[in-house]
């Protein structure tokens, strides 16, 4: 990293700073209020809300329709209100008690590393003699041998993939919770290459755990863009708290200290002797852990304007300033062009002034 002889370390932090406190939104208070579980209304992009599931409408799903099957699903709604684990979260909808959407966030020491994994259920009319449907929002990518990138979900609980007696739904004891539990423990494990016994994949475990990471990683961009109603606040505030953890875990993986998908965690020391990544696991991180570092910054996650100059800081350089009194002049000169520059890439840019390409495709302010 060269030495800016315009600018003194300090001042290209506070610059940095400058920038991304338009992006503050109280996110730690946000996530402070999200519950684990709680009833909403809005359900009108669940997979199974407009599916062509017409039975899931029925009016068995009333009180008044059905009161065996309306009172098993009070039953699993207070399971999961008191038995959660403390890293699932749930949505139940008021007006369609038949549908449930829960997230996951993946394990330390797995390559779904603090990733976030949503999923649809839709009761059938007759549950729990029949197990829930559920769908897994993918969105496209087939990161896990059980998860499918049309949505899918293959696990014995469900019914959907071969096990004893004992693996698979039973009417008597068998609730969501059980199916939640086993998605993360069992699907989302530390060495998802082994799975599916029955089906060999090609490669190792290593190699999966490298793809899998890159597709988690994928998976958080995805819901940084679009996250999934009801759920907003909370993968804003869930990304802003384990942004760093998340990209130390990225470098740690590139750089060899521990190999992918068995990080533990940031201030935890971590092996030194080096453990070889492959080539194109360390390309496509080249690229996903900027795009991951952008992405953070605009959702606001602090702490990140070390990696930020880091990342950018030959690109900030390349602006050419020639003001010198940065300091008297943060909203003009030298700082405020940082400024400029660093909203470009956050996407943060809101005053009108026109954008174009330099010469390394980077989009500097020309006004």
């Amino acid at each position: 990293m060269k030495d800016f002889n315009w600018m003194h370390h300090d001042i290209r932090i506070e610059a940095i700073k400058l920038a991304l406190q338009e992006n503050d939104h109280a996110i730690h208070d946000e996530e402070a209020k999200f519950r684990q579980f709680d009833v909403v209304n809005d359900c009108s992009d669940h997979y199974f809300a407009n599916s062509k599931h017409a039975a899931y409408k029925r009016a068995c799903f009333t009180s008044t329709g059905n009161g065996a099957l309306y009172k098993k699903i009070m039953q699993d709604w207070r399971i999961l209100e008191k038995d959660l684990p403390e890293s699932i979260y749930v949505r139940v909808y008021a007006g369609r008690v038949d549908l449930l959407r829960a997230a996951i966030i993946g394990a330390r020491e797995t390559p779904y590393h603090d990733g976030l994994f949503f999923f649809d259920f839709a009761f059938p009319c007759d549950y729990p003699n029949r197990p829930p449907l559920v769908y897994y929002h993918s969105h496209g990518l087939r990161l896990n041998p059980n998860l499918y990138s049309g949505g899918a979900v293959c696990l014995s609980l469900l019914n959907t993939w071969f096990g004893t007696e004992n693996e698979k739904w039973n009417p008597s004891v068998s609730t969501v919770l059980q199916v939640l539990v086993s998605l993360q423990g069992i699907v989302l494990n530390d060495k998802p290459y082994y799975n599916e016994p029955g089906f060999k994949l090609s490669g190792s475990w290593e190699t999966y755990n490298e793809d899998a990471f890159l597709l988690s990683c994928k998976t958080m961009l995805f819901l940084l863009q679009n996250p999934p109603r009801n759920f907003e606040a909370f993968v804003v505030g869930h990304f802003c708290e384990r942004a760093n953890s998340i990209l130390s875990a990225c470098k740690a993986f590139q750089d060899g200290h521990v190999r992918v998908g068995l990080y533990r965690d940031e201030n935890r020391p971590i092996c030194m002797s080096e453990i070889q990544a492959s080539d194109r696991f360390k390309k496509s991180m080249d690229k996903l852990y900027k795009d991951l570092l952008v992405g953070f910054a605009k959702n606001g996650a602090s702490n990140l304007q070390n990696d930020l100059i880091e990342e950018f800081g030959d690109e900030i350089e390349n602006i050419g300033l020639k003001q010198k009194r940065v300091i008297e002049k943060k909203k003009l000169g030298e700082s405020c062009e940082i400024i400029v520059y660093l909203k470009s890439i956050l996407g943060l840019n809101k005053g009108g002034k026109k954008l174009e390409n330099n010469s390394n495709g980077i989009k500097m302010n020309t006004s």
